[in-house]
């Protein structure tokens, strides 16, 4: 780069950092110093309030109030007298900021010139959440403004060293240097906020304020309490020896039957390292998007017992997810930015329930990874249904539980379905134990130690099991049951197949007097609580006496089979691997107390192809359950399965996900489908490559990317989003929003015209109108102008214009016309290939257009 350096210079204390809007005139803001210094003391408090202070090193203040050093520079104090209507440097083009990314690039280099410490360069460089693109450059360059106005970012860099009494740290770890990461940017957010927006007004008594309005208040518990006291229940010994064994930080896998109570255990074994000052929150990491809302509803549960009355947080964080809307985030936690997403902000609530895609990111090089970090460090981390993760997202799990470890969390891992190999990688730890159930606990401060104790198995449940390949037969078997007033669960592995059982059993079901519903992920969070609410009511213990009202059929996808307490008296399932089976068999039958219809037995069908014909053509017989599963998997357990009449459980639990998952050499087909498994095909990735393409996506490698390209799990994830309306116009002042129920939202299309609170609020009730698609079933996209006109950029996050080819929206938009279909704004054509429609009781659908 040879640009000539500008001829003009400005000192770096009349360096703009900030524009504000003064009752809609933008205007100048806080200096480059004073900005500086604001996030310096906000890094201080942070650290002051943090139950894991010790782990920040001396300077963190300091390193995270140099982030902006880049910002006295002549393309961006052309950016800002440009947006604010003053006088430029001639011959500066700040538009030439995107090739560098912005003033955070100049931060990185500069901080490299005067040779800081190891990853301080690169944490201020990616405090936006990106890797700036500054190979090759240097601090002094021309179109950074040469020697002139480096020497007076270096004196501003002294003028902090000054004013905060620090200097930049060592860096002793990677896991340090995302932490310190995630805390350069929490700091800038909430230093950007609205309490430091007018420069006019003093900052120095905001600091504690600001903080305190962001959510970072100490959470105090009611202690000492028993099991019985926050459950209403006494716990059975395995729950009792869990707890006891979670006696510090560290690892701790319980594996246990379904309906044994892991969750609360862990919640329990989560209270004592809070209330032992040993943990500082809790986050609850589910597999799905959108398990369970029942599972906010034990969380809430939970919290109502051991938050203290005088809790700052009490209020809020006993009505779902206030929380997270409600806390001022600052700059990028407002409605439009990246971090105002609920799934993103739980990550920084002290208490959370989640997926586990939000959590894998920390371990991640995606944008705003190490906020993530930042956010999980110090808390008590519960990892549920941990069991057949690809090889990939387990390579991205292994990666976050190392990480963890370094972070002083305490991480509680449930499953009923491990495998002895398995369990082992997550502990990073020799593990020789057989038994089941079982609890493996291995502490942060026991280098190589492990604890593996066999906990009791309660009583044996047998099942009935019926391999049937008829599915017509299995309709009709379905249908007699529920006629006779037996609660009917039918899973399908998915979406489609699960909309289609329905489309086939509903109509049927009426005429018969029998209810049917689905549920699946592809609702709008709004309806999807709707249908819940209904059915899992019905289907358990909330719903005893409705029960014998009448038969019912509820039909849906992997979400009923994980963390959900429903309970069927008869099941069709889809056949599966073994361990999703077992997962599936812990909702039928699951509580003895049961009212049940009297000709009702324990028993389940399988809708499963013969072996000899699956292993020769897994992909013919088994359908599209073998894009979804690996079909040596399903052949592996179907050999497992097969011959089975019944099925004793949880005794026979370890049995047969070893005989399904231990290692051995195979044949002829089988030996293709296990190549297949390991090496790919021309359609999939094998596991070999898939650890390889996850080991490249983890913090210390490769390139950071944008979030809408980053992948937790290697498939079709519900990853994208749509939001699904009935219309959406707008006129000169304001846009307007019609919802699916028929209300309507206003968006001004001036942001000053709604206060904070009120676009939090609009904001919030949109995000319960998106629904999770794949990458192949998203509605075209629109350019994020045509968003901004209608001012969805005033809700939701549409990207950042600095970082144009890197990062893009995930929003989409889908109108729902009179006849369920969906179209695009302004009726254009929603998708090339499908037909979309959205339906309240089938949800989002994809219909190639020759069925249409």
């Amino acid at each position: 780069m040879t640009a000539r350096a500008p001829s003009q210079w400005i000192p770096y204390q009349d360096c703009p950092a900030k524009s504000f809007d003064n009752n809609g005139k933008t205007e100048l803001g806080r200096t480059v110093e004073n900005h500086c210094r604001i996030v310096g003391e906000v890094a201080k408090e942070l650290i002051r309030r943090s139950p894991v202070a010790e782990l920040f090193p001396v300077g963190a203040a300091f390193t995270a109030a140099t982030h902006d050093i880049g910002k006295v520079s002549p393309t961006f104090y052309n950016k800002i007298m440009n947006a604010c209507s003053g006088e430029l440097l001639t011959n500066v083009n700040f538009e030439l900021e995107r090739a560098w990314n912005g003033h955070a690039g100049v931060s990185q280099l500069t901080a490299k010139q005067l040779m800081a410490p190891e990853y301080i360069p690169e944490i201020l460089g990616q405090h936006h959440g990106f890797s700036p693109a500054v190979a090759g450059l240097r601090a002094n360059d021309g179109n950074f403004g040469g020697e002139a106005w480096q020497k007076e970012r270096e004196k501003l860099v002294a003028a902090l060293q000054e004013a905060l009494g620090e200097t930049w740290p060592k860096v002793e770890s990677p896991a340090q240097a995302r932490l310190l990461a995630g805390l350069t940017s929490v700091s800038d957010w909430i230093g950007s906020g609205y309490h430091f927006e007018d420069p006019r007004e003093p900052w120095e008594k905001k600091i504690t304020a600001a903080v305190d309005d962001a959510g970072f208040v100490p959470v105090s518990y009611r202690q000492g309490m028993s099991f019985e006291e926050v459950f209403g229940f006494s716990p059975r010994q395995a729950q009792s020896m869990l707890i006891e064994q979670v006696s510090g930080p560290g690892v701790y896998v319980l594996e246990a039957p379904m309906g044994l109570g892991k969750t609360e255990a862990a919640l329990y074994a989560a209270y004592r390292m809070l209330d032992s000052g040993q943990a500082y929150g809790i986050y609850f990491a589910l597999p799905t998007q959108l398990t369970s809302n029942k599972i906010y509803e034990r969380f809430q549960a939970f919290l109502e017992q051991v938050l203290a009355e005088n809790c700052g947080h009490r209020s809020l964080l006993l009505h779902a997810n206030a929380w997270l809307f409600e806390k001022d985030m600052g700059e990028e936690g407002r409605p439009g930015g990246a971090w105002f997403n609920q799934s993103k902000r739980g990550l920084l609530a002290p208490f959370a329930v989640g997926t586990v895609d939000q959590a894998l990111m920390a371990a991640m090089n995606v944008k705003h990874g190490f906020v993530r970090a930042f956010g999980l460090a110090g808390k008590a981390v519960i990892l549920d249904e941990v069991h057949t993760y690809d090889a990939y997202t387990s390579t991205l799990l292994d990666a976050l539980i190392e990480l963890l470890r370094q972070l002083g969390c305490t991480v509680i891992i449930l499953s009923a379905t491990l495998n002895q190999e398995r369990r082992q990688d997550l502990l990073k730890r020799e593990c020789r134990s057989m038994d089941y159930p079982l609890i493996t606990g291995s502490r942060n401060k026991d280098a190589q130690g492990v604890n593996e104790v066999r906990a009791p198995a309660g009583e044996n449940k047998q099942y009935q099991i019926t391999l049937q390949s008829d599915e017509p037969l299995a309709v009709e078997q379905a249908l007699r049951r529920a006629e006779q007033g037996q609660q009917v669960l039918w899973i399908e592995n998915t979406v489609k197949e699960a909309q289609q059982r329905y489309l086939d059993i509903a109509g049927r079901a009426t005429e018969l007097g029998i209810a049917c519903g689905l549920l699946h992920s592809r609702f709008t969070a709004a309806d999807r609580q709707r249908i819940e609410e209904k059915w899992v009511n019905l289907y358990g213990k909330a719903g005893w006496k409705q029960r014998q009202q009448k038969g019912r059929i509820l039909v849906g996808t992997q979400v009923l089979e994980q963390s959900l307490d429903i309970d069927a008296d008869f099941m069709v399932s889809r056949f599966a691997p073994t361990d999703m089976l077992l997962q599936r068999f812990g909702r039928l039958w699951r509580h003895q107390e049961t009212p049940r219809c009297d000709r009702a037995t324990r028993e389940a069908w399988l809708l499963a192809p013969g072996l000899e014909e699956a292993i020769e053509s897994p992909t013919q017989h088994f359908g599209a359950s073998a894009y979804v599963y690996s079909p040596y998997v399903l052949c592996r357990s179907l050999e497992v399965w097969q011959n089975m009449a019944c099925v004793n459980l949880p005794g026979d639990i370890r049995d047969l996900i070893e005989q399904t998952y231990a290692s051995r050499d195979e044949q002829e087909s089988m030996n293709r489908w296990l190549h297949e498994l390991d090496h790919g095909n021309r359609r999939t990735k094998g596991r070999i490559a898939l650890q390889q393409l996850a080991r490249i996506g983890l913090a210390e490698g490769g390139n950071t990317l944008p979030e809408s390209k980053a992948q937790t799990r290697y498939s079709e994830t519900d990853s994208h989003e749509v939001l699904i309306l009935r219309g959406i116009y707008q006129d000169a002042e304001k846009a307007i929003l019609t919802l699916l129920d028929g209300s309507q939202i206003e968006l001004p299309l001036q942001r000053h015209k709604l206060q904070k609170r009120e676009w939090r609020q609009r904001a919030a009730a949109l995000m319960r109108q998106i629904v999770h698609v794949p990458p192949g079933d998203k509605p075209k996209a629109v350019s994020v102008d045509t968003l901004k006109r209608f001012a969805l950029h005033q809700c939701f996050y549409l990207g950042n214009p600095d970082w144009q080819g890197k990062d893009e929206s995930i929003l989409h938009v889908g109108l729902v016309d009179e006849s369920d279909s969906l179209r695009g704004i302004e009726n254009t054509k929603v998708h090339d290939t499908y037909s979309l429609e959205y339906r309240d009781d089938l949800g989002y659908r994809v219909i190639k257009n020759q069925e249409a």
